[in-house]
């Protein structure tokens, strides 16, 4: 097995962008990681929005949150670094180079302080502190700054005691005001407390340190497994498609084949029997110029003996031939629509193509202030809305809800599919969805289907429900954060996502929709600031 010290090395922690240890560390979609200020300072440079290290290029630039796991990791790695850079026994970085405090002109570099003198010297000035009886007592140590650091704030005196209830280091008179009944100790028997619980502490780091190294192996194995698994699905699903691709393209060809076959035979047919009509309307025109003919002579013995020969009638019936062709495949067309049918509903299934797909119907919404409950406040730019918490003299108008702090987006739809996104982060209460224009803005009524509200909503931070008759209780894993609302008109379909984790939360279907329906925002109580998180409507990433 590897060790702490070989797995965490310097080059498993250093940002490829800027070279030095991760400073909140975050994760891009390829498994990189990079400093979060180097990956976006990174992306603004450029034109393109691709992986610094790998290449890989991302159609949007991708909403990267910092990765806890390593950003403690580095930290860990930081201290382990400071740690072996300062030995027992070594002076630390903060107590070298101190300047003595008595030199007037050129400073010369201390060698020791005065907890007493609350001063450091050079060994020149040190002198009366080795030969003075009175300075003799005094508590010497290593050069060390900011010695001010080491009074009392509020009593001015050294402090020399350690207040072990509230881990805090003391003055003889803070044990008489706000340390009183405290388990005191001079700092000096603290110290020895605490440095005889030093082995114990660091080897308890090296175990913490030992186990992360572990699990950061763990992870990289399980990233390599994970790339070398989706190399292999991706490879046998190109493949899986390719066939299916030219089978469709060589039974469409068959077909086209097919079909052409039957026409030509059918046309064959047709020119056949066309050119027997022909033939027979040429003999019939020919007969009847006879007859003509005939019956301008006065010879009547000729007449007589030709004219039953140009009445015979001719020996093909037509009545019941006709042609016929037989070009109809709807079933083959039906089973490739079924297939096709089938495909898409397997590849909706899939959360990253579901989420594409409707964010392929992305609108542009802004906040309607004619509809706004008095006490909301809208931004500048229409996306975002508070409660204020405080009602405000604003103009009667018929569409402004009057009872709850509710509000309406401008835009309304009344045909098509359409597809958004709200952010409720930080909301302890909010209720979010569409609604029909007609609603009732002016009494409070129950938030339900039968009313014209397509909704869920959040209480207490923790339940969700779906406003349908009953309420419908929703179990969710993980908090939301933000959330995708669906709206298909024709289709009768209004359904809620978790954008995040790109999870179904709930929807309405078998709607039947007669009027405008418009996207709706309840910012619910704010609870003396515990729910004051404003609703955002936040941009859709675009899609290709």
């Amino acid at each position: 097995m590897a060790t702490a010290s070989s797995l965490l090395s310097e080059e498993k922690f250093l940002c490829s962008v800027c070279l030095d240890v991760f400073t909140d560390p975050v994760t891009t979609p390829c498994g990189h990681n990079f400093c979060s200020a180097c990956i976006h300072k990174y992306w603004d440079s450029s034109d393109m929005c691709q992986c610094p290290l790998c290449k890989r290029e991302f159609s949007s630039r991708p909403e990267l949150q910092v990765n806890t796991f390593i950003s403690e990791l580095a930290a860990d790695y930081k201290t382990l670094v400071q740690a072996k850079a300062s030995p027992p026994g070594t002076q630390l970085p903060e107590t070298a180079d101190v300047p003595c405090d008595i030199c007037s002109e050129k400073k010369v570099n201390a060698v020791k302080s005065c907890l007493m003198c609350l001063a450091s010297f050079c060994e020149v000035h040190l002198e009366p502190h080795r030969r003075v009886a009175g300075l003799k007592s005094h508590t010497l140590l290593d050069p060390v700054k900011n010695l001010d650091d080491r009074m009392c704030k509020t009593h001015s005196k050294i402090t020399e005691l350690y207040c072990r209830t509230d881990q805090a280091c003391i003055c003889v008179m803070c044990i008489k005001t706000d340390h009183k009944g405290h388990n005191v100790v001079p700092l000096e028997e603290e110290y020895e407390a605490v440095m005889a619980r030093k082995d114990e502490t660091v080897a308890n780091i090296q175990r913490m340190i030992q186990s992360r190294s572990e699990k950061i192996a763990e992870i990289e194995n399980s990233v390599d497994v994970s790339q070398k698994e989706a190399e292999k699905e991706k490879e046998a699903s190109v493949q899986v498609f390719t066939d299916l691709i030219r089978s469709i393209q060589r039974s469409q060809a068959e077909l086209v084949e097919v079909i052409e076959e039957r026409y030509r035979a059918t046309k064959q047919k047709a020119e056949g029997f066309l050119t027997q009509l022909k033939m027979e309307v040429a003999e019939l025109e020919s007969r009847s110029n006879q007859l003509e003919q005939l019956s301008q002579s006065e010879d009547h013995h000729h007449f007589l003996q030709s004219f039953p020969t140009l009445c015979s009638p001719l020996d093909k019936d037509w009545s019941n031939i006709s042609v016929q062709s037989d070009l109809s495949f709807e079933g083959v067309r039906g089973a490739v629509t079924l297939l096709k049918q089938r495909v898409n509903e397997i590849m909706q299934k899939l959360p990253e193509i579901k989420m594409k797909r409707m964010r392929d119907h992305a609108v542009d919404l802004t906040l309607d202030p004619d509809t706004a409950y008095c006490s909301l406040v809208i931004s500048e730019d229409g996306k975002q809305v508070i409660d204020g918490d405080t009602k405000q003299s604003v103009p009667y108008n018929p569409k402004r809800f009057d009872t709850c702090p509710e509000v309406l987006a401008k835009e309304g739809f009344t045909t098509g599919k359409f597809y958004y996104e709200v952010q409720v982060k930080g909301k302890t209460a909010w209720v979010i969805g569409v609604v029909r224009e007609s609603i009732d803005r002016k009494t409070n009524i129950p938030l339900a289907v039968e009313n014209g509200y397509w909704t869920i909503e959040l209480n207490e931070g923790i339940y969700i429900y779906a406003c349908a008759s009953p309420r419908v209780e929703i179990t969710l894993k993980k908090k939301l954060q933000k959330v995708g609302i669906f709206l298909a008109y024709e289709d009768g379909v209004v359904s809620f996502y978790d954008v995040n984790s790109k999870s179904h939360i709930y929807s309405f279907t078998g709607c039947h929709f007669t009027e405008k329906l418009y996207p709706y925002f309840c910012l619910q109580v704010n609870e003396n600031g515990k729910n004051s998180a404003p609703l955002i409507i936040t941009p859709v990433p675009q899609t290709h």
